[in-house]
């Protein structure tokens, strides 16, 4: 699978800051996206669904990219 774009949080569930410049340019692309839907001139409903394929997919990557499975963690290695 290569490299982990993603560390996973020592406590609680999902994926820490990126690890790699890949993971980075995911989060920069997915913050230009929202911040984008914020400015577009669009009723309520157009931009919340911009807002939320963007969120899925993020988080659909972060998962994939992740270097462990996505669990609740209480801070032990």
């Amino acid at each position: 699978m290569g490299k982990p774009w993603f560390r996973v949080k020592r406590y609680g569930l999902g994926a820490g800051l990126p690890c790699s410049w890949q993971g980075w340019a995911v989060t920069a692309g997915f913050a230009a996206i929202l911040f984008g839907a914020g400015l577009a001139e669009l009723p309520y409903g157009p931009r919340l669904a911009i807002v939320l394929a963007a969120a899925i997919a993020f988080l659909a990557v972060a998962r994939l990219k992740s270097d462990a499975p996505w669990k609740w963690r209480w801070g032990g290695k």
